[in-house]
C-alpha cells in the first residue's frame, strides 16, 4: 500500500496533495476540488474513502501553490481559471505517470464544481491517460470547447433540487461526443448534504468507474 503526501513541481513552486493506493489497486482517481476549497474537503475525502474499499487509488490534490491561495483569498483571482486549473491538473497525471507502482493505472477524474471543468479540461488534454470523468455537482459547462475535445466517458452527478445547475449539465451534455450518462440523487442540493447523498454519489461513482475497468481487466486475465 501506498500512502503519502506529495509536492509536485509546477512553476518554480509546488503543488501538495495526498496519495492513498491500496494493494493491487486497479486504477487511481484523481480529485479536483470546487473553487475556495482544498484538498481536505470532507467531502471529496468521505468519497474517496468510499472508492478506496472498493481497490481503487486515490490523490486529493491542491490546484493552486500556497502563494497562489493566499492571493486568492483575498481576490478570488485563480479559483475560476478553469484553463489554469485544467493545466496544474494535466501536471499531475503527468506526475503519476512518472511515479512507481503508479504508473501502470488508468486515471480517472473526479471533479467537483469548478473542478470538474478543470477536469475535462485536463481529460482533453491528456487523452491517452484519462479513462473517465466523474462530476460531482460540477460546473461542465465552465469548461468551454474541451467539452467536444473530451475522449474518455463522462459521468454527470447532480442533486435533483440543485435545478440551476442540474440545468448547466444538461447542456452540456447534449455537447459530449463520447459515451456518458447524467444521475440524478433526489432530493439532494448543491453540497449533497442530505441524509445519505454523499455515499449514493459515492456509490455512483464506484459502480461508474468499475464498468469503465471491466474491459480492460478482461483483456489482462
Amino acid at each position: 500500500m501506498i500512502s503519502q503526501s506529495i509536492l509536485v513541481p509546477v512553476d518554480g513552486e509546488a503543488l501538495a496533495g495526498d496519495v492513498v493506493v491500496p494493494v493491487a489497486a486497479r486504477a487511481v482517481v484523481l480529485f479536483a476540488h470546487g473553487s475556495g476549497s482544498s484538498r481536505h474537503s470532507p467531502r471529496n475525502r468521505m468519497v474517496a474513502e468510499q472508492l478506496r474499499t472498493a481497490g481503487l487509488g486515490t490523490v486529493l490534490m491542491d490546484l493552486l501553490t500556497e502563494r497562489e491561495e493566499r492571493e486568492d483569498e483575498w481576490t478570488a483571482e485563480y479559483r475560476f481559471d478553469i484553463p489554469l486549473l485544467g493545466s496544474r491538473l494535466a501536471v499531475v497525471i503527468d506526475w503519476l505517470a512518472a511515479q512507481p507502482g503508479i504508473k501502470e493505472l488508468p486515471v480517472a477524474l473526479f471533479g467537483a464544481s469548478t473542478g470538474a471543468a478543470a477536469a475535462l479540461v485536463a481529460a482533453a488534454e491528456r487523452p491517452e491517460r484519462v479513462l473517465t470523468v466523474v462530476s460531482r455537482g460540477g460546473r461542465p459547462d465552465l469548461a468551454g470547447d474541451a467539452l467536444h475535445r473530451v475522449r474518455a466517458s463522462v459521468l454527470l452527478i447532480v442533486g435533483s433540487q440543485d435545478t440551476e445547475v442540474l440545468r448547466l449539465n444538461q447542456e452540456a451534455a447534449r455537447l459530449l461526443t463520447v459515451p456518458h450518462a447524467l444521475h440524478l440523487v433526489p432530493g439532494a442540493t448543491h453540497l449533497f448534504g442530505e441524509p445519505g447523498a454523499l455515499e449514493e454519489v459515492a456509490d455512483a461513482a464506484r459502480a461508474w468507474c468499475e464498468e469503465r475497468l471491466a474491459p480492460l481487466t478482461a483483456t489482462d486475465d
